[in-house]
Parts: structure tokens; C-alpha cells; sequence
């Protein structure tokens, strides 16, 4: 067994070779203390750490506990159930199949009519409201027939699809009956900082109550780099695992508080990397869906690329090129043009498409919004007025 020395005695002791050394020995003996054999082993007397340092230890080796503490009881599981119609006959429309010529002619007499079947899934969400408002994703509960909402305490409910939005994949469902509902903290998604404590907590694979650690990985992450298109978000990336359905749970921070809506993982060799919806975002289309059924979404009516990389390296210059602009559209009313450059919005500089998106749909609909554009070399203010997606779509 390796006994610690004094460097002073471990120099010391390759000197007892000589009579000096033993002086030398002896001397140093002298000033640490009596000299120890080889084969003598002195326990150490462990000392006692202060209960205020054990107190701080154990807070925060259970955050996660008081965070889940704080908002899992009101994370619930969706399950979900919808009736499809199979088709029979090879595909033919049915108005065909119920010609009895056409029966005979493709020797369909005495085949079954077109069955239905019941699909189920099962989804997770979040009370945020104590009239029993669940936040989720529309995808989760689209087009279904039965909405079934289960407690962390036993309760099963029914459920009411109040409203949902396809294009920010969120949804509200309305718990019937009861009046005591948990409810979680919404916390603010504008504060998170790449490197923050994330946990999720869901129902994926059906296992209840599951929670996971992670932190956050990037913030803004816009939903194409994902390689989906038609959805208008900026995501919080996380490497706090999310399986499917994990899909409406919330993503926490250290605090307990809801900052995410857990919406869609990114699977590969080795990791997979999950993503949810700010919450700050989330609240804005929550309360539309309450109060209108829908949610609206500003649009100006243009097409957008990135400026082509142009700078020694191919470095990719901030900004967003007009690419295309619908006629009678705000944009073409307000004067904007096919190869404009849009560099700033509402006075805050814009590096890439995305981020003009993101900045008009901050906006709102019928708020004037002042677009800095350059224009063969010239610097120019363009105002627009953004419209609703459905008023664009119609035209």
C-alpha cells in the first residue's frame, strides 16, 4: 500500500546513502513531525461536512424532482380515436361500384360494401388553464372522432377539440365536467439560453409520466432546416430524449415552469435530437384558438431566397431577395419589388429569410410594418400591411 510522503521527505530519503543525508533525514523529521514507518498506516479522521453544504448538495441534485413536482400533475395523456373508411373495389370511385352494371361488368356482385375501422393513437398535453384547457399538438388530435384525457391522479375524462392550426402544429382541448384541474406555470421561451436545464415530461410509447434531462441545445432553429415545409415555427432544440408520444408534452426548465411544446424528433445513428414549440408562441395561438376557433397567421405575399454567397469562402451575406410578389398582395401594393433585398424589419436587421418570416408574423394582422429594403444600391423604406393567410390564399 502507497503511503503519501512530503516531497521534502521523499528528497530527503534518496539521500540516506551518506551521513549527510541522515542529518538531512533527521532534520526534516524534525520539522513535519515524527517520522512514520513504511509499514505504519495512520488513519485519516474524515471530517464532518457543515449541514448547510449537504443542504445545498442535495437541492441541487433534485431540482428535477421539484421541477416535475411543480408541473407534472398537470400533464396528461391524449388518447385519441378516429373512423376510416376502407374503399373496396380495386380503387374504382364508389359511385360506380353502386351501378349494379358496373358490379357485373367488374365482377363485383356479392363483395362486400366498404368497411370502416377504427384507428387509435395517444398523444401527451398540458392543463393551463384551470377551466380544463389542455395545450397539445394538432397533430395529435386531427381529425378525430374521440378525444379519451387521462390525470397523473386516475382521472379519465372525455375531451373536446376547441380549436386547431395545422400550419403551428398546436391544438386546445376543452376537459369536460369537473372544476378542479391542475394546472402548470407557463414560464417565458424569450429568456431560454442555449445551455439551459430542458426536461420533458410526456407519455411516449404509452409509458406514463415519463421525465428526461437534457439541456437546450440551439434556440430559433426554423422549422425548414428540418426539411418541413407549410409550418411557419422557430423551434427549441433539445437533447432531453422524445419518443413518439411525447408529442404536447410540455419541455420545463430548471424551475418547473413550461417553456416548449414538445412536437417532433429527429432521429439518427447514435442520438436523436428533439424539438419543441416556444411556449411564448404556443400562449399567442392558445388564446386565438379560444376566442376564435383559429388562429391567423400575417402574410405579405412574397416569395424569399437567400442573397447567393458572394464574399471570398462563400459566405452567405445577411438579408433575404424578394423571388416573387402576388399580384394585388400587400408587398406589391406596398411597392415591393422582384429582386429587392429585405435587410431589417420593423427596425431590427434580418440575416435570412427565416427571420423575415418570423418578424412579420410577429407583427400581426392590419399593423403597419416598415420593411428596409436595398434596391440596385439604394437604401429604401417600404411600408406594408400584412393580411390574414386564408384573405391571401382566396385571391
Amino acid at each position: 500500500m502507497a503511503v503519501a510522503v512530503p516531497s521534502a521527505l521523499r528528497i530527503s530519503a534518496r539521500r540516506l546513502s551518506d551521513s549527510r543525508g541522515l542529518m538531512s533525514l533527521m532534520l526534516t523529521a524534525s520539522l513535519f513531525g515524527p517520522l512514520v514507518a513504511p509499514w505504519e498506516i495512520r488513519p485519516v479522521k474524515a471530517v464532518p461536512a457543515p449541514a448547510s453544504v449537504l443542504s445545498s448538495q442535495l437541492s441541487s441534485q433534485s431540482f428535477v424532482a421539484g421541477a416535475v413536482a411543480r408541473s407534472g400533475p398537470a400533464v396528461v395523456t391524449l388518447e385519441t380515436q378516429r373512423t376510416v373508411r376502407a374503399s373496396a373495389g380495386n380503387g374504382l370511385p364508389q359511385g360506380l361500384l353502386m351501378d349494379p352494371f358496373f358490379q357485373r361488368f367488374f365482377g363485383l356482385q356479392g363483395q362486400p360494401s366498404p368497411r370502416s375501422r377504427v384507428e387509435r393513437g395517444q398523444g401527451s398535453g398540458v392543463i393551463f388553464d384551470a377551466q380544463g384547457l389542455v395545450l397539445t399538438n394538432a397533430h395529435v388530435v386531427e381529425n378525430t372522432d374521440q378525444v379519451t384525457v387521462g390525470l397523473p391522479d386516475g382521472r379519465r375524462v372525455s375531451g373536446q377539440v376547441v380549436g386547431q392550426d395545422s400550419v403551428t402544429d398546436l391544438a386546445v382541448v376543452k376537459l369536460k365536467g369537473g372544476n378542479s384541474w391542475p394546472t402548470a406555470p407557463l414560464g417565458n421561451s424569450d429568456q431560454l439560453r442555449v445551455g439551459d436545464w430542458a426536461i420533458a415530461v410526456g407519455n411516449p410509447f404509452g409509458l406514463e409520466n415519463t421525465v428526461t434531462l437534457g439541456i437546450v441545445s440551439n434556440l430559433n432553429r426554423n422549422v425548414s432546416q428540418l426539411g418541413i415545409q407549410g409550418k411557419r415555427l422557430d423551434l427549441i432544440q433539445t437533447d432531453a430524449a422524445i419518443n413518439p408520444g411525447n408529442s404536447g408534452g410540455p419541455l420545463l426548465n430548471a424551475s418547473g415552469e413550461v417553456v416548449g411544446i414538445n412536437t417532433l424528433v429527429r432521429s439518427g445513428p447514435g442520438a436523436g435530437l428533439g424539438f419543441a414549440i416556444p411556449i411564448n408562441r404556443a400562449k399567442t395561438i392558445a388564446m386565438q384558438l379560444v376566442e376564435q376557433g383559429r388562429a391567423s397567421h400575417p402574410m405579405v405575399g412574397i416569395g424569399l431566397s437567400s442573397i447567393p454567397a458572394s464574399a471570398p469562402g462563400g459566405v452567405t451575406p445577411p438579408g433575404a431577395v424578394v423571388r416573387s410578389v402576388v399580384s394585388g398582395g400587400p408587398a406589391a401594393r406596398g411597392g415591393l419589388q422582384v429582386n429587392d433585398v429585405i435587410v431589417a424589419v420593423a427596425g431590427v436587421a434580418v440575416k435570412s429569410p427565416a427571420e423575415v418570416v418570423t418578424a412579420i408574423d410577429r407583427s400581426g394582422v392590419g399593423r403597419p410594418l416598415e420593411l428596409r429594403v436595398e434596391r440596385q444600391g439604394r437604401s429604401l423604406p417600404i411600408t406594408v400591411t400584412p393580411v390574414d393567410m386564408r384573405a391571401l390564399k382566396m385571391r
